[in-house]
């Protein structure tokens, strides 16, 4: 399983390096359009390889995502956590009562009732 998962990745590294080497023009990314710049009187304009802008919005799409999942799941995660919660109170009343049933007995009588 372990060579299984170095030949993916080198796979995967072999074509992102290809990808790179092929998009190796400088593009120019623009913040605003011209018209938005006009009216704002700002814009922002950085000269980048094409590969850079290619492996960076999968980066940053990835980012998005794991993200966006990770504040939907989160109703998920606090129910689990109630309940767990509950799980360990009861599971601590239990003991209790459980020990004030057997205050009166014999231990090994309650040890032999705990095993069956």
């Amino acid at each position: 399983m372990r060579y299984i998962r170095y030949a993916f990745l080198g796979a995967i590294g072999i074509i992102l390096i290809s990808v790179a080497i092929a998009n190796l023009a400088a593009v120019q990314l623009v913040l605003l359009p011209d018209a938005l710049a006009d009216l704002f009187g700002f814009n922002f304009t950085i000269t980048l390889p094409l590969f850079v802008v290619i492996l960076g919005s999968i980066a940053v799409g990835l980012l998005i995502g794991f993200v966006w999942e990770w504040l939907r799941e989160h109703k998920h995660r606090s129910e689990k956590s109630k309940t767990q919660k509950e799980l360990k109170q009861t599971q601590r009343e239990v003991r209790r009562l459980k020990g004030k049933q057997n205050e009166k007995k014999d231990e090994v009588l309650v040890l032999l009732e705990e095993a069956s």
